[in-house]
């Protein structure tokens, strides 16, 4: 059997400096930088109007140093009226001027300081409410899913269990790179990044209340690690693993994983059976691909079929899981279903709908 490297192993162990936060599901809102520059533009756009009006109307103030208002003084005068300093030194004499003050200045200033007290507000409450949402978030998650690797084999994993009902609320991604994570938020699950052969990082993905766990890491030695720390962190989940090489899989499972794919292997089969039957490597296709065609789904035994044979059912049963042991549908150990049985069985999910292995034509000799 083929054993990770040890030296890897020891390294990833060995790191201590592990950044990791976690990332929710944004509603579509603009960025807080664009959103602070839109208000200092309004702001500016603000006090440069005051200062035209006071300039425009320029003979209706009077400067207690000269007399006279420019330009200059009527932007002087604006940024200190607006920020309610009012030093006095420049003021309204003419009726014109001060009916101005009341009706434009006034509601000008009023605005100003909305503007910019609003932004400050909102600076300040961003962080308070994104813990508040975080912590609401870590206490309703309960028998969730996490997602270890959001690279295809998670991302495919992901859609398929989402395929079957799975709300994208209960599913939480962990992976190190920012970038990914981003990704994940977009298509609206949840996001932790950070090393997930740490246990500090699952614990922020609560991999502990978890349901099942899914990991679909780049490399066979991480996957053990990550697979050992979630086992130990929770004994209940379920927990699924993906390896490139065969000759890891039994130390994936000695790891705690309740079942391990080796990907190179699983495509390879598909491959080799697609080029002895075409036909046959289809209908493969359309099974592991839920939502559509042919689905292959787990289901109890309902009372009416308790009693009858496998072939006897409404449905195409392939497999009876009874206890743990998985029996092919003509195995004689079966007898007759059990209520305590469940069925592995090929259903039809769009009906009327013609997919693989319709859909494409075979080749030719």
């Amino acid at each position: 059997m083929k054993q990770p490297g040890h030296d890897a192993i020891a390294r990833q162990a060995d790191e201590h400096l592990v950044t990791h936060r976690v990332k929710l599901p944004k509603k579509v809102v603009e960025r807080p930088i664009r959103q602070v520059g839109k208000r200092l533009l309004m702001a500016l756009l603000v006090l440069v109007a005051t200062a035209l009006i006071v300039y425009v109307d320029h003979d209706g103030y009077n400067d207690n140093s000269d007399g006279a208002v420019d330009l200059l003084d009527a932007f002087y005068y604006a940024t200190v009226t607006l920020s309610t300093t009012g030093y006095g030194d420049i003021t309204p004499v003419s009726d014109a001027a001060r009916l101005t003050n009341i009706f434009v200045i006034t509601p000008l200033r009023v605005l100003f300081l909305i503007i910019l007290v609003g932004t400050t507000l909102e600076v300040l409450t961003e962080r308070t409410r994104e813990e508040w949402r975080l912590n609401r978030w870590r206490s309703t998650l309960r028998d969730h899913t996490v997602v270890v690797g959001f690279g295809t084999k998670g991302r495919s994993a992901i859609q398929t269990v989402c395929a079957t009902g799975l709300n994208k609320e209960q599913v939480v991604v962990v992976d190190p790179s920012s970038k990914v994570i981003d990704a994940a938020t977009a298509e609206g699950y949840a996001g932790v990044m950070g090393d997930a052969t740490r246990s500090e990082v699952l614990k922020r993905a609560e991999v502990q209340r978890a349901k099942q766990i899914i990991i679909a890491t780049q490399r066979d030695d991480t996957a053990v690690l990550v697979t050992l720390t979630a086992r130990q962190l929770n004994r209940g989940a379920k927990i699924v693993a993906a390896v490139r090489e065969e000759e890891n899989a039994p130390l994936l499972q000695q790891s705690g994983a309740d079942a391990v794919i080796t990907s190179a292997s699983a495509a390879g089969r598909l491959l080799g059976l697609s080029v002895l039957s075409p036909a046959a490597g289809m209908v493969m296709e359309d099974l592991i691909q839920q939502g559509s065609g042919l689905d292959i789904v787990e289901r109890p035994v309902t009372r009416a079929e308790a009693g009858k044979g496998p072939r006897e059912t409404e449905d195409l049963v392939v497999s009876v899981v009874r206890g743990h042991r998985v029996l092919g549908y003509d195995d004689p150990a079966i007898g007759k279903l059990q209520l305590t049985d469940r069925l592995i069985t090929i259903v039809r999910v769009s009906p009327g709908v013609q997919v693989a292995p319709h859909a494409r034509p075979l080749p030719r000799d």
